[in-house]
């Protein structure tokens, strides 16, 4: 990781309006490994979607003259959307040909997708299905060290709604890292994990957003809930 990747991620501001043509709205696509006989862990299918979007997001080729570099500037100076779809069997083998990047926690896969226009989305991963993504399980509630995406308690959303933010999630994460531990952290894989916050640790972790000390994700409404809404909250422990 060079410097293009730790700055494009620590100084985007995004949120501009969408265009006027749904076709030319900018997403990374990710895709959720959901075999209808044996389905993930719920907190590590969560675990894995977050890692692939910041591998991705600080993959190599996204700096210099990368061949992710232009698309990437542009979903960043643009409103930073991501859709979740899920794919099994040889749909999921499938996906793994289109540019993007994998990854795994447990028994669980995830891929993200390098973003770019809807409109021109390739077929093997548009003709996934978005909704009624989600798998049964609870997120365990405790307090590990090292990056910790914190589910709000206050929000019912699936599974593939939640890839969607922990993925912007880890994101948001390398901003409380400077750049020498955000090269040790995607060095070593982007460890992280998900948890459920409590109505307690919720309330901290909102004071700690505040303080500049956490960074929290506050949805734009797209979909199943309300426009700003605190999503997932980042610390690093």
């Amino acid at each position: 990781m060079s410097a293009d990747a730790y700055t494009r991620l620590t100084r985007y501001v995004g949120g501009h309006d969408d265009p006027p043509d749904p076709a030319d709205v900018l997403a990374m696509q990710m895709v959720l490994r959901i075999e209808k006989a044996t389905p993930p862990d719920r907190a590590d299918l969560l675990t894995a979607a977050a890692r692939s979007a910041a591998l991705l997001c600080l993959d190599e080729r996204t700096e210099g003259d990368g061949p992710w570099v232009v698309p990437m500037d542009a979903w960043c100076d643009a409103r930073i959307r991501k859709i979740a779809r899920r794919a099994r069997g040889a749909q999921w083998e499938a996906a793994q040909q289109v540019w993007g990047v994998t990854a795994t926690e447990g028994q669980a896969q995830a891929r993200a997708y390098v973003p770019g226009r809807v409109g021109d989305i390739d077929r093997r991963i548009g003709k996934l299905q978005i909704g009624g993504t989600d798998v049964p399980g609870e997120l365990p509630s405790d307090a590990p060290s090292g990056v910790v995406l914190w589910l709000s308690p206050h929000l019912d959303m699936t599974v593939g709604k939640c890839a969607a933010q922990v993925g912007h999630g880890s994101m948001l994460a390398v901003r409380l890292m400077t750049r020498e531990s955000a090269l040790r952290w995607r060095a070593d894989g982007c460890p992280l994990a998900v948890r459920q916050a409590t109505t307690e640790r919720w309330a901290g972790l909102l004071a700690a957003d505040a303080r500049g000390e956490a960074v929290a994700v506050r949805d734009a409404g797209f979909t199943e809930i309300a426009p700003g809404s605190v999503t997932v909250i980042a610390e690093l422990r």
